[in-house]
């Protein structure tokens, strides 16, 4: 695992700007305005929420330079906390990122509203009509570690599925969380959607954290999206829901039958386009009877892209630059431009490998053999499966959900990226004429 970043251990000094976003003064009272914002949500309509989405987009913008000012003033504080490079990537926000998050509130606005959405329906023999619609979780919870946009899309995803937002970001980004949560706020301030269906948790200490913990019943769902440390404490912790999103140590296997040109294009993508992101590739697989025409062009390659490789000792024949790997290099996602490298004898041992030391995000094979192929999406119990495709495609937009709010890596309500319909749930409604169980419709007296 990479170092944890120190978000959630640390309280920093409470600022104005975050006192200015919370009325309220602990987070039970928060969840309490959140419970009610949900409930008043849960009768607005998709055109009312849409023009909420599209008077946020507009206050991003006009808004940039208080914002960007703010992201300045917690980038200068990460930098001179020495603070990681993956950790300064995540946590800046640029006037084109901006635009982008600005973007991504109108994007949402222009999709079909999921809430009402009739997933199933039917009439019974008895003609009572049974009809399963889409309706909101309610009060969602996402707690997250330094990266800012994630303030923007948990938002945006919560409000235009009709959830209350109740965000707890990592103490690096306070400053830009803020300046975010106020200006939506404010944008929401002239629309039908309650002020208090975005809110950031009060407080900056585990306490807080902890606190949002402990509120079954107030907050529908927790949501965490960070690093290994934080998504297990929360589910070991929480009393409240939580949906798993897991870490990423997301795989490449090149087959014995892969073309070479293909499997390089595709490595140096998943490894090295964004090292910093839950669906790069942290390890590569490679069959030993393509290794000596693989790996020392993808050995060169990667170190051309300044990746350090912490290979096996026959990867490590291959260059002079790899470094031996440990134990712990298996498992680990480094979120940062690292890879650990093992050649194997089979296709069974790559799943073997990869059973013992993926976390159920996303794995790749890279083949022009179908059975192969077959074999590696039947044999792997994960999230996202990519054929001849980048780990890096393991995305909401790129999969045609639209924005995100993660990747579950559980099984139960959500599995992999998580667009608006895993914001909400299904209730049944039936609808009769007079219908009493055990007998024909009875007419009304």
């Amino acid at each position: 695992m990479a170092a944890p970043e120190p978000t959630l251990t640390t309280p920093p000094t409470t600022t104005a700007a975050s006192e200015a976003i919370s009325t309220t003064a602990t987070v039970r009272d928060a969840a309490l305005a959140a419970r009610g914002s949900a409930t008043r949500l849960s009768t607005t309509t998709g055109a009312e929420r849409d023009a909420a989405l599209t008077a946020i987009a507009r206050r991003l913008t006009a808004s940039s330079g208080r914002i960007l000012a703010a992201n300045r003033q917690d980038v200068a504080a990460a930098r001179e906390a020495g603070r990681s490079t993956t950790v300064l990537d995540r946590l800046t926000v640029t006037e084109q990122q901006l635009e982008a998050l600005a973007g991504t509130a109108r994007a949402l606005a222009a999709e079909a509203d999921p809430v009402g959405e009739v997933a199933s329906g039917s009439v019974m023999p008895n003609g009572l009509e049974v009809r399963r619609i889409r309706v909101p979780l309610g009060v969602v919870g996402v707690i997250y570690e330094g990266r800012p946009n994630v303030t923007v899309d948990a938002a945006a995803l919560c409000l235009k599925s009709g959830n209350a937002a109740l965000l707890r970001g990592s103490s690096t980004a306070r400053h830009t969380n803020a300046a975010l949560v106020d200006v939506m706020r404010e944008a929401l301030a002239d629309t039908a959607v309650p002020v208090d269906a975005v809110q950031l948790v009060p407080g900056t200490t585990h306490a807080s954290v902890h606190q949002l913990m402990s509120l079954r019943g107030l907050v529908d769902v927790l949501v965490p999206r960070g690093g290994h440390d934080l998504i297990q404490t929360t589910v070991r912790d929480s009393m409240v829901p939580v949906i798993e999103t897991g870490v990423g140590n997301c795989h490449v296997y090149v087959d014995e039958h892969a073309d070479l040109d293909k499997a390089l294009a595709i490595l140096l993508n998943a490894k090295a386009q964004r090292p910093s992101v839950c669906n790069a590739t942290e390890s590569l697989l490679v069959h030993e009877r393509v290794a000596p025409a693989f790996l020392p062009r993808a050995l060169t390659a990667l170190a051309g892209h300044g990746v350090t490789v912490h290979g096996d000792e026959r990867v490590r024949s291959f260059h002079p630059a790899v470094v031996p790997a440990t134990e712990e290099d298996w498992g680990r996602e480094y979120l940062s431009l690292d890879l650990a490298a093992a050649v194997v004898g089979s296709l069974e041992s790559a799943i073997d490998h990869i059973r013992r030391y993926g976390s159920g995000h996303t794995e790749a094979i890279v083949t022009d053999s179908q059975s192969a192929a077959r074999r590696f999406v039947a044999a792997l119990d994960t999230a996202v499966v990519a054929v001849n495709a980048s780990t890096r495609f393991a995305d909401g937009g790129e999969l045609g959900l639209g924005t995100e709010l993660g990747i579950s890596t559980q099984k139960l309500h959500a599995r992999g990226p998580m667009g608006l319909t895993a914001l909400t749930t299904t209730k049944y409604v039936l609808v009769g004429d007079g219908h009493i169980r055990g007998g024909a419709a009875a007419p009304l007296p």
